[in-house]
């Protein structure tokens, strides 16, 4: 399989989590974002990206993308250990 000079296809054909700046538009999504939240309570701060990753997830589709992108997330973020 080809993989294409920035290296977002797999040998397998699939395609891989994009992290290098891919918006067009960063600031505009930045304020949206922000926007999206404004007013809102932390739970419905909360809901509200809870309900955007699931948005995200549904069209992105490719769960070894969307497992890779959980795993990049959860980096550093070690369980709390009882002591």
């Amino acid at each position: 399989m080809f993989i294409d000079k920035d290296k977002t296809v797999r040998e397998d054909g699939m395609t891989k989590l994009t992290t290098q700046p891919n918006l067009s538009r960063p600031d505009d999504f930045y304020e949206a974002l922000i926007e999206a939240h404004r007013g809102l309570s932390d739970d419905q701060s909360r809901d509200v990206n809870c309900k955007l990753v699931l948005l995200l997830a549904n069209h992105i589709g490719d769960m070894d993308v969307l497992k890779d992108a959980l795993e990049m997330a959860r980096k550093g973020h070690e369980p709390e250990t009882a002591t």
